[in-house]
């Protein structure tokens, strides 16, 4: 199993479970988040904690659940960065773009925060 979706009450948490978002999986991330974007699901938190690298691939999938949290105005959170992927978002200077945060938890009081 490449991922683990949790419905929750005001997001979609999506917990990567292997430690590569690259080539191989990005693709089937990036469907996995269309679907559920047009469930009409528009805060969307993926977990990376599994995650020890991510290629270009990898990047373009967060970019895309960015986008369709926007597009739906909603928020789109990235969570638990390991230091590779964390430099690679650092370099890319999406840490300006995209809501990171440490746990899970910090995610939700994000998005619970801007529900209200």
């Amino acid at each position: 199993m490449e991922f683990k979706i949790e419905k929750l009450d005001k997001y979609t948490q999506i917990e990567v479970m292997i430690d590569k978002l690259d080539t191989h999986i990005a693709p089937s991330l990036k469907s996995e988040l269309v679907l559920i974007a047009g469930n009409g699901e528009k805060n969307i938190i993926l977990d990376l904690s599994n995650c020890r690298y991510c290629d270009s691939s990898g990047l373009s999938a967060i970019l895309v659940a960015n986008r369709l949290c926007k597009n739906a105005n909603g928020i789109f959170v990235l969570s638990g960065l390991q230091t590779a992927v964390e430099r690679l978002i650092t370099i890319s200077q999406l840490d300006t773009v995209l809501n990171i945060t440490n746990t899970i938890e910090e995610a939700a009081t994000i998005i619970t925060k801007e529900e209200v």
